[in-house]
Order: C-alpha cells, then structure tokens, then sequence
C-alpha cells in the first residue's frame, strides 16, 4: 500500500492518504501535551509503544467481538487503518477514582466501584471538551439513541475484555478514553487508539503509575513507565 500525502496532523499523530481511498497511514509521534494544550513536550519512544500496544489491544478486541478500525501494523510507529469519520464523542469508562473524577466530585484517588461507570465529552478542542449526556449528543446530532447505546456496550465490552487481561499482566485498569468512527457504509467501529496516553494504568500491587499521568504531573520516570507497560504487553 503506498503512503501519499498527509491528510491531518493531530497533538500524538500523523495521518497519511494511501493508493486506496479507504485506507489511511497512521503515524505516531513522541509529541506529547496535557492540561488542555498548555503543557507540552517530548516522550522518547512513546509513539513506537502507542502503535505497537494500541494495534496488539485492537486485535485483542477483535477477537472478542468488538469491530475495529485496525488493518495492518507496517512498522513500529505506522499503520494501516481503515478511513472512518469520527463520532465527535469521547467515551470514559471508570473502574477506580482518579483524576478530573476525583477532583469534580471532591474524592481520593482510588476508590473501586462497584461497577464501572460511562461519561462522555463532547470531543471539540475549542470548547475544551466539555461534558454531554446522550440527549445532548442526540440534541446536536452527534449520534443517534441506537448508536449512542450500540458504542455504550461496546465500551463497556472493551472495559471487559481489558481488565480481565491487564490484570494477568499485574496491572489494575483504572480508567481510559475511547473513540469510534463511522465507515462510509455508516457502520461504527473502535477507532484512535488504546496505550499510556489514554489509559490510566497503576501497578496491581503498588498502585504505581503506568502512564501518562507521570507527565501530566510532573512526576518524572515517564518514559520508563510507557517502556514498562510495553515489556509487560510483549515482554521487552
């Protein structure tokens, strides 16, 4: 498949045109930003460990019923991936309390609940995001009630499947962000990406921070935490 020209350059990746008009190149970068943009800066080989992990979790999902963007991995910061539109809906899922959760409802980090809840933004980088419940995605024409419920199940489905593996690796899944696409048929799949970027991930049993919240917070050791989550995924 050739690579043509860039179609879209995004805060963590590159996206390439190809020879065949359903298929694009997705690039990874080391760029990193948090806070809203405001904090930026360089992880070392986070794009290679975002690629590889993202793609490995995608055929992971596959495999258990959840459709895919994923097509071919080409090397370790490219892949090919179907062209899809995507649903301008972040989707949350939360295990434990960590972050703007912890901090909205002014509670500590780390309480397990009982049951894994679902929020959504409104993915719009002008707006910062905000908050929306499924009547205002309907209200805005983001989505439809029966795909709004069809991508709340597969979130969950993800969180299922995710959790379960993770913890074999010695890892508690605390929370991650999820998007979808729209292929030109309308149907939606899984789509961007699941690695340390956008997942919240802490040592089962030290509850040490596996992602990219080490950047976020000025923590340091974020580019051997992003490299300790890959060898515990591929064992390097």
């Amino acid at each position: 498949m050739e690579k043509r020209e860039q179609l879209y350059e995004g805060k963590a990746k590159k996206v390439f045109s190809t020879d065949d008009a359903d298929y694009v190149i997705v690039s990874y970068k080391d760029d990193a930003t948090a806070l809203d943009g405001l904090k930026k800066g360089i992880i070392a080989g986070k794009g290679a460990v975002n690629n590889r992990m993202s793609n490995f979790l995608m055929q992971l999902l596959e495999k258990n019923g959840v459709p895919t963007h994923f097509v071919k991995e080409l090397s370790d910061r490219e892949t090919v991936v179907r062209k899809v539109k995507i649903v301008p809906l972040e989707v949350i899922i939360r295990n434990i309390s960590a972050g703007s959760f912890a901090k909205r409802f002014g509670v500590e980090e780390g309480i397990v609940f009982a049951e894994p809840t679902v929020e959504f933004s409104y993915k719009n980088d002008e707006l910062h995001d905000p908050l929306m419940n499924a009547y205002h995605a309907i209200a805005l024409g983001v989505a439809t009630r029966e795909e709004i419920e069809w991508i709340k199940a597969m979130a969950f489905k993800v969180n299922e499947v995710l959790k379960a593996y993770f913890l074999t690796l010695g890892v508690r899944l605390v929370d991650f962000k999820l998007e979808f696409g729209r292929l030109p048929d309308g149907t939606i799949v899984l789509a961007d990406e699941i690695s340390p970027d956008t997942c919240r991930f802490w040592d089962a049993e030290t509850n040490e921070k596996l992602d990219k919240d080490r950047f976020r917070r000025d923590m340091g050791g974020v580019e051997d935490a992003y490299r300790e989550m890959m060898r515990r995924v591929f064992g390097e």
